[in-house]
């Protein structure tokens, strides 16, 4: 149990430094929106309406949460100012977790799905490559054996970037020519992960969304190609987001569920952006669950998503 302990702590302290940009301007919009105030009245819920909008939380669920607030302050008739930030917490909180979307458990894989196809999508520049790097590490270390597919075949740099991380980590990895179908490198994956009794498969996929009926088309043909090895593969679509840049993830996120079926986001860069709030919005808007938060350049700081833990943070929870 101590060693339990010690881990929740240091991820605790990771988590924090992660999103300190972010917590630091809230804050200080939270405090020029209650000042010269004691209670919080409709001027101050109108001005934390506009501080949660402006952290990029989003319109819709920041309404949700000024109504949540709204209806304590009825029940309990007088709320001080002093209260708002815990209250704020609670209240985000508890939006979050009522959303049926479940929290990952870990880098762990469901049993028997082996090997565990993960399909993984988003835009170039958010950070696609570097997650699943930071992701086969992290099933590695778990004592899983990873195998990666380079299928971005139209980026020469989508390619080495994803070689250099399977060097780095010691992972196998199945690539072809640069201009090779993605779908061919993806069955070539699937086939030697299964000949060798690998227990992940990430694939990485092109990031483009310019056109989304070739983007359709290009990954229902990857997937198909791939149940011939894996019938039921992909077990997971991973969409990455770059969180810096706030609302535009969100719109991303929508653009990518019409061109195929995403089961889990993967949001990055939140250590270097004051827009972490996206996370909140995305995690309550949207029905497909923030699995993993990428909090900085290290192997480990890519983290599993936990929404009580990610809003104590921000919020200055225990």
């Amino acid at each position: 149990m101590g060693i339990f302990n010690f881990f929740s702590k240091e991820k605790k302290e990771h988590l924090d430094k992660g999103l300190s940009k972010t917590k630091e301007t809230v804050f200080s919009k939270i405090t020029r929106a209650i000042a010269g105030k004691s209670k919080v009245d409709d001027e101050v819920l109108d001005n934390l309406e506009e501080v949660l909008i402006t952290s990029d939380v989003g319109v819709d669920t920041t309404l949700r949460i000024i109504q949540r607030i709204e209806k304590r302050i009825a029940r309990e008739k007088y709320v001080d100012t002093g209260e708002l930030t815990a209250i704020l917490r609670e209240e985000i909180a508890s939006l979050l977790l009522d959303n049926r979307a479940d929290e990952a458990e870990g880098f762990d894989t469901p049993p028997g799905k082996k090997p565990y196809v993960i399909m993984v999508v988003g835009v170039n520049g958010v950070g696609k490559t570097t997650t699943i790097g930071k992701l086969a590490h992290h099933f590695k270390r778990a004592g899983k054996k990873v195998f990666l597919g380079a299928a971005d075949t139209f980026r020469a740099a989508a390619v080495e970037q994803l070689s250099v991380w399977s060097e780095r980590i010691g992972v196998d990895i199945v690539k072809q020519k640069m201009g090779a179908d993605p779908a061919s490198v993806a069955y070539d994956t699937l086939h030697s992960a299964v000949a060798n009794d690998a227990d992940v498969v990430i694939i990485d996929t092109a990031g483009r969304l310019h056109n989304k009926i070739n983007l359709m088309n290009e990954l229902t043909k990857i997937k198909n190609v791939m149940k011939k090895v894996v019938p039921d593969a992909p077990h997971e679509v991973l969409l990455v987001l770059d969180g810096s840049t706030g609302q535009n993830a969100y719109n991303q996120a929508a653009e990518f569920s019409k061109a195929t079926e995403i089961t889990a986001l993967a949001v990055t860069k939140l250590d270097g952006t004051a827009k972490g709030g996206v996370v909140i919005g995305i995690s309550d808007q949207l029905q497909i669950p923030v699995k993993y938060i990428g909090i900085g350049e290290g192997l480990d700081d890519l983290q599993v998503f936990r929404k009580r833990a990610f809003v104590d943070s921000l919020f200055g929870g225990e």
